[in-house]
């Protein structure tokens, strides 16, 4: 591969790589409350979650820059606090990528955690496990498994987003430009056929060792699972 695919790649799996390392915690955390929680708005919140899912992702993309312009909701606070924007950043790149990516990590835990048996739960705390041991010891390694799918699909996902970022952070060669968006660029030259292919053959490769990672993962969640 040339100097400037590698560079591409790179980039692409650092963008992909923050945004499934930061939303992970948070994609936890929902699908916990979804599949556990009993409160009001739950249904709300459920919508919310998957909302990227079905609107256009220029739409997200266009929300995104609504809320990080400088004079926007979360723009305000960092150019504030750090003095800085992550308008045609990386770091609005990976933002964009895991906001695409959340809908499909949290239900991939939320699948997880809904599979693991209340029972086992119940009879860790008859015999005196406090709630966090048995959350610690129970109910997230039966979870695990699910966990791991939705990180591999969540960055699967954040490696090929396109139409979010280039709303959000355009297409900035080495700083936002990663395997779709360089496609994307390739796309609109004369003769950029031969490079389309080659950014397309690592584009796919990568998503597909990504989707059997995580079909792997998800295949032993459900055998990890068993009912007493």
């Amino acid at each position: 591969m040339s100097d400037g695919l590698i560079g591409i790649v790179r980039l692409t799996l650092l963008i992909g790589g923050v945004a499934t390392l930061v939303t992970l915690p948070i994609a936890f955390a929902l699908a916990w409350l979804l599949a556990r929680g009993r409160f009001p708005g739950k249904v709300l919140l459920d919508g919310i979650v998957h909302l990227p899912l079905v609107v256009p992702p220029v739409v997200t993309g266009w929300i995104l820059l609504l809320a990080f312009a400088p004079a926007g909701v979360l723009g305000a606070p960092l150019e504030r606090w750090f003095g800085g924007s992550v308008l045609f950043r990386w770091t609005g790149a990976a933002i964009a990528a895991g906001v695409m990516a959340l809908p499909l990590m949290v239900r991939a835990i939320r699948l997880s955690i809904e599979a693991v048996d209340r029972r086992l739960e119940q009879a860790a705390s008859t015999l005196g496990a406090g709630r966090w041991r048995v959350f610690a010891t129970i109910t997230l390694p039966l979870a695990a498994p699910g966990v791991a799918a939705g990180a591999v699909l969540g960055f699967a996902r954040s490696i090929g987003e396109f139409g979010a970022t280039i709303t959000f952070v355009s297409n900035v060669p080495g700083e936002t430009q990663t395997l779709p968006l360089a496609i994307y660029a390739a796309l609109q030259r004369p003769g950029g056929e031969a490079e389309v292919w080659r950014l397309a053959a690592v584009s796919v490769a990568l998503s597909l060792i990504a989707l059997i990672v995580s079909e792997a993962l998800v295949r032993r969640a459900g055998r990890g699972v068993h009912v007493l």
